[in-house]
C-alpha cells in the first residue's frame, strides 16, 4: 500500500506535461513504474498517458506503446520524410534476415528449431551479431533434457519496426514491400544451402550485405 501524501497530486494537465517532457527527453522507451518513480507522490502516469496519446493522435508524432514501456515515434504516413536515413542503412544478410524471423516468429524458440526450420546449420556470428543489435535475447530455459537456452525479441527490435508486440508482426507480403525479404527461394532449398556453405567455409557470419 502506498503511504498518504501530505500534498495533493497535481492536476492531470500538470501530469502530462511530466510525462511529455520525460519522454522527449528519453532516449529509450519509458515504463509506467519508471515514469512513476521520476513524477510526484500520487501523480498517475498510466492515466497521463492514456490522455497524452488521445491529445497525439493525427499529429506527426504518436505515443505508442513498445512492449511494457512508451515513445514518441514519428507517424507512420510520414515515413517517407525519413528516406534518406532509412536508405544509408545496410541490409542483414539473408541468414541473419531468415534467422530473425523465425525467431520473431516463433519464439521462444531453441537454436536447434531454428536449425529444423531453415534446414542448415545457424553459424554462430549470426546469432552473436544479432544480440549485439539488441534485437534478440536469450528466453527461458526449455525443460526438456539438456535444458537448451531459447531466443525472443527485443524491445529494441519492436520499437526499431514500430511494433507494440510480436503479435503486430506483418505478413510476408508487407515484409517483402519493406525490403526485409527478397523474392528468393525460402529456407531449406538448393539455393540457400548453396550460400549457408560459403558462409561455413569462410568462418565469418556475414551479417550485414555490402
Amino acid at each position: 500500500m502506498s503511504e498518504d501524501s501530505l500534498f495533493a497530486a497535481p492536476p492531470m494537465g500538470d501530469q502530462e506535461r511530466m510525462v511529455e517532457a520525460i519522454l522527449f527527453a528519453s532516449t529509450a522507451p519509458v515504463t509506467v513504474p519508471e515514469l512513476a518513480a521520476r513524477m510526484p507522490h500520487g501523480c498517475d502516469p498510466a492515466e497521463a498517458l492514456a490522455h497524452l496519446r488521445r491529445r497525439y493522435e493525427g499529429r506527426g508524432v504518436h505515443l505508442v506503446r513498445v512492449g511494457d514501456a512508451w515513445a514518441f515515434r514519428t507517424a507512420p504516413d510520414l515515413g517517407h520524410l525519413m528516406r534518406r536515413e532509412t536508405e544509408e542503412t545496410r541490409k542483414l544478410s539473408r541468414a541473419a534476415i531468415e534467422t530473425l524471423a523465425i525467431v520473431a516468429y516463433h519464439q521462444p524458440v531453441t537454436r536447434a528449431e531454428i536449425e529444423e526450420i531453415r534446414g542448415v546449420a545457424v553459424s554462430r556470428g549470426t546469432i552473436d551479431q544479432l544480440m549485439e543489435l539488441e534485437w534478440i535475447r536469450f528466453g527461458r530455459r526449455r525443460m526438456t533434457p539438456g535444458r537448451p537456452v531459447t531466443f525472443v525479441v527485443t524491445e529494441t527490435f519492436l520499437d526499431h519496426f514500430g511494433l507494440e508486440s510480436a503479435r503486430d508482426l506483418p505478413g510476408l507480403k508487407e515484409l517483402r514491400a519493406a525490403g526485409l525479404l527478397d523474392s528468393r527461394p525460402m529456407p531449406g532449398q538448393a539455393a540457400l544451402k548453396d550460400e549457408d556453405e560459403d558462409e561455413a567455409r569462410s568462418g565469418q557470419s556475414e551479417l550485414f550485405e555490402d
